[in-house]
């Protein structure tokens, strides 16, 4: 109906000067007034066509055709001089063509007047009739100025309009599952788990469990492992390691608890204490550690007397489903393990979420299907080629070295060589987005926070622009999908292929790459040479491109030589980017 009644507007509108008597839902503070169509007319009729696209067909009254024109009309009239008439004043549409004739612009207001009705009906008509959101901009099938030799103001007027739709998943149905996006199988490779840093863990975590035992052998040696309570007081010490100015009191203390294991306190204070008896009083020399807060003792020695008053054997418990219990209510030995294994390995994990985000897409991939409008692939190659252009920047390259890198020929190798990436990486975040939509998956709002203050705190030391609005509406999608991978990944039946030290080195790869970055070096050496002996200067493409726009591409350039074979595949995105542009002839190859 909206689209409908957009039509009536326009009819209302391009007949009256003002706002009087025209229904308060047809007005508009948009530059452009509502056209809309009543419901007895015909509206639009899609096709669809491949890549998220589509054709629409606009059947449009002659009502409205004669308002949009007669709307135009009246736009320029308040701005056009003609001589014998006064400027604002309401001009003749045939004075107005005739003035616009002669200015070589002959079916110019037609035109603008087919433009209007095409920028006013195709989206409202995507949109409620046929419940599709528009992405780009819509392109006439006919150019408007080709349309405009037959177009009548009166008349109506049948337009053909192809545009991109925001694209819709189609869930594929996986044999015993209820959702397809459950179970993902997959694998992917990482560094082993660390035993010891997991043993450890759990060591630390029997201490604080550990029981005592009183010693009542007077003559029982400590040993490491064993629990005393002493007294201890302090001096410095001197050049000669004797005792010198009595330490404060914060530094020694009485009826200290000292466990005698490895790391626990000053060096030198467990190993002094090894082989000491109750009631002994023993020297030990101690050196503070450097990282100590107070800068007068940090790094320097000691001494203390240190007198056993207590000792005791030390039990670590074992880990049964009673000490598991003990340690949270509810918890089994098997279940106390595999949360420890799980908290000792998230920091080695967060390592390799790359990598199992990477088999968890891939997985993802082949249980849903979406088409990829060509206006998001350009957008993103845009987006991506222009921040390359920036890194070459800041890394050095002169700015009229990376003017000529600016044309349409590179633009579009770029674009090719990165669809795929574009395309796989679109797919995943839509399913993401979709994913934590039926999941139910929010982000916390402080992890959002924490996450922009860090950016803004770094923008800030290093100078750099921020915009909040953009860099969090960025922060806030990442966030979402890295919960949306660990759901995933918590459902999926991932095989980790546990690998030590870092891949391979591919000498034979480098060592191909190394022969044909010479092999060009040698075919640009030889035609420099050529143009040399024949009086001839190798000949130069300037493209002259404002600063601020790296991706309007408007210049047309030229490639000597077809790009060599590679393998894409083992390339990274920045490699193929690179060598995108090095076959294109805007990189020098210094190799």
């Amino acid at each position: 109906m909206r689209f409908h009644s957009r039509i009536l507007c326009l009819v209302l509108l391009g007949s009256s000067g003002s706002h009087a008597f025209v229904p308060q839902h047809c007005l508009s503070s948009s530059k452009h007034p509502a056209f809309i169509l009543p419901s007895a007319l015909h509206a639009s009729t899609l096709e669809r066509l491949p890549d998220s696209a589509v054709k629409v067909t606009l059947e449009i009254p002659g009502s409205a055709t004669k308002a949009a024109y007669e709307k135009v009309c009246n736009e320029l009239s308040k701005t056009i001089s003609i001589p014998g008439f006064r400027k604002g004043s309401k001009i003749p549409p045939q004075v107005l063509e005739q003035a616009m004739a002669a200015k070589g612009g002959r079916t110019a207001l037609r035109a603008q007047a087919i433009n209007e009705l095409l920028a006013e009906l195709i989206e409202p008509a995507l949109k409620e009739e046929h419940g599709l959101e528009p992405i780009g901009q819509p392109k006439l099938e006919v150019p408007a100025e080709e349309i405009a030799n037959d177009f009548e103001p009166g008349k109506d007027l049948h337009l053909n309009v192809q545009c991109d739709v925001w694209p819709e998943i189609e869930w594929k149905t996986v044999e015993g599952q209820e959702k397809p996006y459950l179970g993902l199988k997959g694998s992917y490779k990482r560094k082993p788990f660390d035993q010891a840093k997991f043993d450890k863990a759990l060591n630390d975590l029997k201490e604080r469990y550990a029981s005592l035992e009183p010693i009542e052998d007077k003559n029982y040696e400590l040993q490491m492992g064993d629990a005393c309570v002493v007294n201890m007081e302090g001096y410095m010490a001197t050049d000669a390691g004797e005792k010198g100015e009595k330490l404060p009191d914060a530094a020694s203390g009485d009826r200290v608890e000292v466990i005698l294991g490895e790391g626990r306190y000053m060096t030198g204070l467990v190993e002094g204490l090894v082989g000491a008896k109750v009631g002994d009083t023993k020297t030990v020399t101690v050196t503070f550690p450097t990282a100590l807060r107070d800068k007068t003792l940090a790094g320097k020695k000691a001494l203390f007397d240190v007198t056993v008053l207590e000792a005791s054997k030390r039990s670590l418990p074992e880990v049964t489903d009673e000490f598991a219990n003990e340690v949270r209510q509810g918890l089994t030995a098997e279940a106390l393990k595999a949360e420890l294994q799980k908290a000792v390995d998230s920091e080695d994990a967060k390592e390799y979420a790359p990598a199992r985000n990477a088999a968890l897409a891939k997985a993802l991939a082949e249980v849903m299907d979406v088409a990829v409008p060509d206006t998001l692939v350009t957008n993103q190659a845009r987006e991506k080629f222009a921040m390359m252009m920036t890194d070459m920047r800041n890394n050095g390259v002169a700015d009229e070295e990376i003017k000529k890198q600016i044309n349409p020929e590179n633009f579009l190798k770029y674009k090719k060589i990165v669809k795929d990436d574009i395309v796989k990486d679109f797919k995943v975040s839509m399913a993401t987005d979709e994913i934590a939509r039926l999941e139910g998956i929010e982000v916390p709002d402080y992890q959002v926070e924490e996450q922009m203050e860090s950016i803004k705190q770094e923008a800030a030391e290093s100078q750099e622009e921020f915009d909040e609005g953009a860099i969090r509406s960025r922060v806030e999608a990442t966030l979402q999908r890295q919960a949306v991978m660990d759901f995933l990944a918590e459902k999926a039946d991932l095989q980790v292929d546990y690998v030590d030290g870092e891949e391979e080195f591919d000498e034979a790869l480098m060592e191909r790459l190394a022969r044909e970055s010479l092999k060009r070096e040698e075919e640009l050496a030889a035609k420099n040479l050529k143009n040399t002996e024949s009086g001839e200067s190798a000949p130069e493409t300037t493209v002259e491109v404002p600063e601020a726009a790296a991706v309007s591409v408007i210049a047309e350039a030229s490639a000597d030589s077809p790009p060599t074979e590679r393998d894409m595949d083992k390339m990274s995105l920045e490699d193929k980017a690179y060598y995108a542009l090095l076959d294109a002839g805007a990189l020098k190859n210094d190799s």
